[in-house]
């Protein structure tokens, strides 16, 4: 991630929990970052995109003298995308033949293609947080009349080391002028260690690679090439076409629903199958406030609080290696997470543990100098009894749309079900991981109705025995009796966020009619809508278009301060309003009004963040995991609301 157009500022690296290796996006002077820009921005436009159906990055800077073009990319072979098992229980690996050090390889090449350019080099890496001191070393300057070479650079800690390759190529005879470049060593007062700077000046149909990878014993390494370059960013470019074209969505807004395919696919851990919720942390949800969330960096996980519809959405648009991925990685944690009483954690590392402790990295000055900046997640220790739902719909759907479920998960499932019967009368912290009291919120109610609702369907549709069926029966039905009775305000006309805070709205009701627990026409469902789609000063949650999960102005949560319009909940009310759409019409142009709204805010690489401030700026941690299952689980049905219009 990026804070302009130049340079990765934000890099956990070379696995997702990895400590940074870049991190400017937190500290613009301690954080480390890799730039490579023109001396005066000012005097050029810089135009930015990922190349069509792929993952990779094109930076064009534009001036009256020249024009070049910097791509970044991580090397992808072509065949990446076959993918045999490495283990007996999981249908997801890469296979063996893939070289493990291309994954872990960043490539940025520039090129010349008008006139001339002048370029600015800067590498400042900042390991471990920018907590730990290295060393750089300069092994080798270019050599201008031949572009292959060992390394130039490295920096190195006690455990890591990098090191930087250069690949030139001069363009030909035809060109009297050669390629310079020659690095130096620069110490900053606020980094720990020294970074390198070089200044490059390229003519037409000259080129410069720059290669970040993994250090490797005795300083040798493999001589890189333009031609193996070239190769490289063809095979990744191609593996990225192949990946897509397996999507069978062939709908409206196809460009939006197929970045954010990508988007989820390089969010995904693929030696697990695991997604992670976003690849930043501490990012705030207001400038300058408390409210600065702590997704995955030391310990990246999966929170399964919503990720488990995530295999659904790829099955049902095609992706299925990757659902099945994704459930493999479910039915790891059924075995080997699941306590002697039937309880299941609510966050999981990328590679299954539990273990999330929450720390503070106080030598940052975060985000825009937003504190503090914390690592970890100190919530893994919460109870949020709304997991169990949205584990039980993902099963559900994978065995409808995807593969049956075996015989062992089925037990756990059972084992897990019959734990819920003695939690479901409890109050717990649910899906905004409250810092404070307990409460009886509706949408983990709602979700525990999800949960016995789908384990008696799974019973019946395979005719799995179900030993304790009239149990989990009239669990469901009581649930959805109390929550009828408890979890609605009939002064307000309008479902509430928990049986304790009777006036508060909470824009988690949307999800209702998306489980099948109400349908979307009902009048009680409609006129809670109605309300959320009311702006604040009016009781509603709805600001030019954008809806926020509650008010947190009036919101005891134990957090404080201020936050944005919560992607995913806008991306929910266009789905339930879909549906509705399905009655009244009025409500489908509606639904579509929103959605093309809300796609407004997306940033230029069509990525949504968690959330999104008033001024219209993205907050919270990006690309966000959730929201973008939301955008494609919307574009879905949106598209095929619209469908069915067309045929009638």
């Amino acid at each position: 991630m990026s804070t302009g157009l130049t340079s990765p500022d934000f890099m956990c690296w070379p696995d997702f929990d990895s400590p940074s290796v870049f991190c400017r996006l937190l500290d613009k002077d301690k954080g480390g970052y890799f730039s490579i820009a023109p001396p005066d921005a000012t005097s050029c436009t810089a135009k930015q995109q990922y190349l069509p159906s792929s993952a990779i990055l094109q930076t064009r800077y534009i001036s009256e003298d020249g024009v070049v073009n910097l791509v970044d990319f991580f090397p992808r072979p072509k065949n990446a995308n076959i993918l045999t098992p490495t283990t007996t229980h999981s249908s997801y690996r890469e296979t063996r033949s893939v070289p493990e050090e291309l994954k872990q390889w960043l490539v940025r090449r520039v090129e010349c293609i008008r006139g001339q350019f002048t370029l600015d080099v800067e590498v400042f890496p900042a390991f471990d947080y920018a907590r730990e001191r290295h060393t750089t070393t300069i092994w080798q300057q270019p050599d201008l009349k031949d572009d292959c070479h060992t390394k130039f650079v490295t920096f190195h800690t006690r455990n890591q080391k990098l090191q930087l390759d250069v690949c030139i190529d001069h363009g030909g005879d035809s060109l009297t002028t050669d390629l310079g470049v020659h690095f130096k060593k620069v110490q900053r007062s606020s980094m720990n260690g020294e970074g390198i700077v070089a200044r490059v000046t390229l003519q037409e149909g000259q080129s410069i690679s720059f290669v970040l990878r993994r250090d490797t014993p005795n300083h040798t390494s493999p001589k890189i090439t333009t031609a193996i370059l070239d190769l490289q960013q063809h095979d990744t470019q191609l593996f990225w076409y192949n990946w897509l074209s397996k999507s069978r969505y062939k709908g409206a807004w196809r460009e939006v629903v197929y970045r954010s395919l990508m988007i989820l696919k390089m969010l995904t851990y693929e030696p697990t199958g695991a997604i992670i919720a976003a690849p930043t942390f501490s990012i705030p949800e207001a400038i300058g406030g408390v409210r600065a969330t702590v997704w995955p960096s030391t310990k990246p996980f999966c929170n399964m609080v919503k990720h488990s519809m995530g295999a659904n959405e790829q099955q049902l648009v095609g992706f299925s290696d990757e659902a099945d991925a994704y459930m493999g990685f479910i039915s790891d944690r059924f075995q080997k997470s699941l306590t002697k009483e039937g309880a299941l954690p609510i966050m999981f590392t990328i590679r299954g543990e539990t273990d999330i402790p929450e720390h503070e990295l106080s030598h940052l000055d975060g985000y825009k100098g937003s504190k503090p900046v914390r690592i970890g997640n100190g919530a893994a220790s919460h109870q949020q009894f709304d997991i169990y739902g949205e584990l039980m719909d993902g099963i559900y759907l994978y065995n409808k749309y995807g593969k049956p479920v075996s015989w062992d998960t089925w037990v756990s499932v059972r084992k897990m079900l019959d734990y819920v019967l003695t939690i479901r009368d409890e109050p717990d912290m649910s899906i905004w991981e409250v810092r404070n009291n307990k409460q009886h919120f509706v949408y983990s109610k709602v979700m525990l109705w999800v949960a016995f609702d789908r384990g008696l369907r799974l019973a019946d549709k395979r005719c799995l025995p179900c030993p304790n069926r009239v149990k989990w029966l009239e669990a469901r039905d009581s649930l959805y009796e109390e929550i009828m009775e408890k979890g609605y305000n009939m002064e307000l006309q309008s479902f509430i966020q928990s049986y304790e805070n009777r006036t508060m709205l909470d824009a988690s009701i949307l999800i209702a009619p998306l489980v099948f627990f109400i349908t979307p026409n009902d009048p009680r469902f409609i006129n809670t809508v109605e309300r959320i789609l009311l702006p604040p000063e009016k009781g509603g949650l709805t600001v030019t278009g954008l809806v926020h999960r509650y008010n947190s102005e009036r919101s005891d949560d134990g957090v404080g301060g201020q936050e944005g319009a919560f992607s995913m909940c806008t991306f929910w009310l266009v789905e339930a309003l879909t549906r509705a759409g399905a009655y009244d019409r009025r409500y489908l142009v509606r639904a579509v009004n929103l959605f093309e709204n809300m796609l407004s805010f997306s940033n230029h690489h069509l990525m949504f963040s968690e959330e999104i401030a008033r001024t219209g700026e993205q907050l919270g941690n990006t690309p966000q995991a959730f929201s973008h299952l939301a955008l494609i689980s919307a574009a879905f049905n949106l598209d095929r609301a619209m469908h069915s219009r067309r045929q009638e």
